[in-house]
């Protein structure tokens, strides 16, 4: 399970940011990033802090509740629009700086899920599969993914058939067949190449 070792080598505020949604179809790259205060650190709900692939849905929720009323956090995301326009790497890290920033908050060390660093105000330290190895990462990872999941399922209530609600706007085979049935929506990242190729298709049958 995560903990506070990285954490603990620092004197002074020590923030964990991640980001969740570089690989769907559609939809923004959400970010989060989370202070642990000393003070909170012995409540129950730190202890069950976990990368958020590993947390079931309902206990997300839950955690998400503990992290947001205990812990100081941002969140903050990066549109379609400039995932297309800078690739969904510089827009993930994007999404992480203005998470930091919203955060409003100063940390002497931000403990960065992957191995790439945005461009923080502050030192960082990018760790390879964070959320399992630190406790801020891990709560940030959450933040972060069930954000995430409330938007799409937001949209996908404004855009029905792609299944949006339960696949978060990943390739599934329901979303891939709504695609060619239904069409693009202003939410899919159009240079991603599902999206890509139909719509280079629809380019070549209108010429």
């Amino acid at each position: 399970m995560p903990d506070f070792t990285l954490e603990d080598q620092h004197d002074g505020l020590v923030c964990g940011l991640d980001e969740v949604g570089r690989g769907p179809l559609a939809g923004p790259v959400v970010a989060a990033c989370v202070i642990i205060p000393d003070e909170i650190k012995h409540l129950n709900f730190v202890s069950q802090l976990n990368d958020s692939k590993k947390v079931s849905p309902k206990k997300r929720e839950a955690l998400f509740d503990e992290i947001t009323s205990h812990c100081y956090y941002g969140i903050s995301q990066a549109s379609v629009h400039e995932i297309d326009d800078i690739n969904i790497l510089q827009a993930s890290l994007l999404a992480m700086k203005r998470a930091y920033l919203s955060m409003g908050q100063t940390a002497v060390m931000a403990l960065v899920d992957g191995n790439k660093l945005p461009a923080l105000p502050c030192k960082a330290q990018a760790v390879v599969k964070g959320d399992s190895i630190s406790a801020s990462i891990a709560a940030a990872s959450i933040l972060a993914k069930v954000t995430r999941d409330r938007m799409m399922q937001e949209l996908g209530d404004i855009y029905p058939g792609y299944g949006w609600d339960a696949n978060a706007g990943y390739g599934s085979k329901a979303h891939m067949e709504a695609l060619d049935s239904i069409g693009i929506t202003p939410h899919h990242r159009t240079t991603f190449a599902p999206v890509r190729e139909r719509l280079e298709i629809l380019l070549l049958e209108s010429a």
